[in-house]
């Protein structure tokens, strides 16, 4: 069994804790967080230990791996402590929020030989998995075409936007990432447009709400990306990949699948997942584990660095296209 910290009690730090305590390959040894009540209630509730220096939870001899879910801004930090320490790394994405940053990271991570993974976890959930088998053994034929609706139920705090980077870098770079996952090729030029027409503060902030991008390869495939932030309904992620020979698409996930038709209404089902936290359960769960899989085996991670940083570039990209009304070369 591999060692593990846990950097982060928060949010997303919960739910990677909750994993590694559940998975055969891990043991759970320290959840670390400057804020001591969230690291030792965390802890308490998984039965490992507690800190608030996640620096030194990186250097103990019984830590084999490092899974990052701390703020953003230190991601790098700790994923090249943890690689120079010789400690398998999951970080959170992205990267960081700067791509020089970023590129640095990557470049040191291939020297070093480390064995780094960014947490993409929408590539692991088993529908996008299916999508992605299908397209590989030519169901569909060649891709022209892949269409993202990524859309959440609210927009986040202002504290949060405050420091998220934008929703293009946050939200967005999911969606950048399943595109390069679905297309199969870098896509070489963005154009995207942008709103904000939810709540006053999102303006205010400098950000958006509701986005429109189109990509294309240099092969001439397409990618159109939906993005918007209030969708009353739930959260709504859903993909069609158009090929030459078909279509294949994938549907939200509800908490039963009955359907209830009486004199007054047809076809009324369960509201969809209201968010990630209970729609990519089963996608971070894999995650971890094929991460685990690919340390002990010695086997390439399935998200590199690189990873990371081409879709931060894409990113880039569409916040350069909505600033000068242009389509950018990548």
């Amino acid at each position: 069994m591999l060692g593990v910290a846990v950097l982060g009690a928060g949010r997303i730090g919960k739910i990677h804790a909750g994993n590694v305590a559940l998975n055969p390959r891990l043991k759970l040894v320290v959840v670390a967080d400057p804020v001591a009540e969230a690291a030792q209630g965390l802890a308490s509730l998984l039965n490992c230990e507690a800190s608030t220096d996640p620096v030194a939870a990186v250097e103990r001899d019984d830590i084999d791996a490092i899974v990052i879910g701390t703020p953003t801004d230190t991601h790098v930090d700790f994923m090249l402590q943890g690689a120079e320490a010789g400690k398998a790394v999951l970080c959170e994405k992205p990267v960081d929020l700067d791509i020089k940053k970023a590129e640095m990271a990557a470049d040191k991570v291939e020297r070093l030989k480390a064995k780094v993974m960014i947490g993409f976890n929408r590539r692991f959930d088993p529908s996008a998995q299916e999508l992605k088998r299908q397209i590989l053994a030519g169901k569909i034929g060649d891709v022209r075409q892949v269409i993202i609706t990524s859309r959440d139920p609210a927009p986040p705090t202002p504290a949060y936007i405050k420091t998220s980077g934008g929703v293009f870098r946050d939200m967005a770079i999911h969606d950048f990432d399943m595109a390069r996952f679905f297309l199969g090729e870098e896509p070489v030029e963005v154009m995207a447009i942008a709103s904000a027409v939810t709540e006053p503060y999102v303006k205010e902030l400098g950000d958006y709400d509701t986005m429109m991008i189109l990509m294309t390869t240099a092969s001439g495939k397409q990618c159109h990306i939906n993005c918007y932030r209030k969708a009353v309904y739930g959260y709504d992620q859903r993909f069609e990949i158009l090929g030459s020979d078909g279509m294949l698409q994938n549907a939200n996930l509800r908490p039963t699948t009955v359907r209830r038709y009486t004199a007054h209404e047809t076809e009324v089902q369960d509201p969809i997942l209201n968010f990630f936290l209970e729609r990519y359960v089963d996608a971070y769960r894999i995650e971890l584990d094929l991460f685990a899989e690919a340390v002990q085996k010695g086997t390439p991670m399935p998200v590199t660095v690189r990873d990371g940083c081409k879709a931060l570039r894409l990113a880039d990209a569409a916040v350069d296209s909505v600033t000068t009304g242009q389509a950018v070369k990548v």
